[in-house]
């Protein structure tokens, strides 16, 4: 009996099909803070040999200021405007790794362009998971609050129905980030270079009683002769 079982592909044709696939487009990872963008995104990038950008050291570049202080001298009407147009910058600059922050997928215009422009994937995280994080992290505005768990509960109801907009989903949990970054090779894999699905063989004529009849009759007339 012959064996016809393919063997798998090698990490590197899984890379390059990736690639292929991805073209001139971005993977753009979005998702909740603390749900890992930047570490799997670098790893990610590292793997497929792409560049990595964060969006949020984009931003601090183009304004001077840390994120912090723009929220705190400018506002966050100032600073999603000046995420906007800077994460519009980074989609031409394909192909590559862009990790976002946790507000930007929530813009419709920034949500058109990443359709348009790349393949989103959301790292999504639990409350738990997210509060581990970045509980003790002085850098995120949004959790400066009374009750920060409160905050992370809210902005996950209000996030959660549009991050699974996004092409692919990957569950950050408390694993290495290794591990999270082949969930999302493999993810990629699928949804770029799907396996092809064999051709369909055209359908046999079904010779009927009228090819049968016919058939007699050229016997009978054969006969004749």
């Amino acid at each position: 009996m012959t064996d016809t079982t393919q063997p798998a592909p090698s990490p590197a044709a899984a890379e390059a099909a990736i690639l292929a696939g991805l073209g001139k487009r971005l993977i753009v990872l979005v998702g909740m803070m603390g749900a890992g963008k930047s570490t799997v995104g670098r790893r990610l990038a590292s793997r497929l040999r792409l560049p990595f950008v964060d969006a949020d050291t984009e931003i601090e570049t183009a304004a001077g200021m840390t994120i912090p202080e723009i929220f705190e001298s400018r506002g966050e009407d100032y600073f999603r405007n000046g995420e906007a147009r800077v994460i519009a910058r980074l989609l031409e600059t394909g192909p590559a790794v862009l990790a976002t922050g946790g507000g930007a997928f929530m813009r419709e215009e920034t949500r058109c362009r990443i359709h348009d422009k790349a393949v989103s994937v959301w790292l999504k995280a639990d409350a738990d998971v997210i509060m581990r994080r970045v509980r003790r992290r002085a850098d995120r505005p949004l959790l400066q609050t009374a009750d920060p768990e409160a905050t992370v509960a809210r902005l996950l109801t209000e996030r959660e129905p549009v991050y699974q907009t996004a092409d692919i989903t990957i569950c950050s949990r408390d694993v290495p980030h290794d591990r999270v970054m082949e969930d999302c090779l493999e993810a990629l894999q699928a949804f770029l270079s799907p396996a092809p699905v064999a051709e369909a063989l055209p359908p046999q004529s079904d010779p009927g009683p009228s090819s049968t009849v016919q058939a007699d009759s050229v016997q009978a007339m054969s006969a004749l002769r």
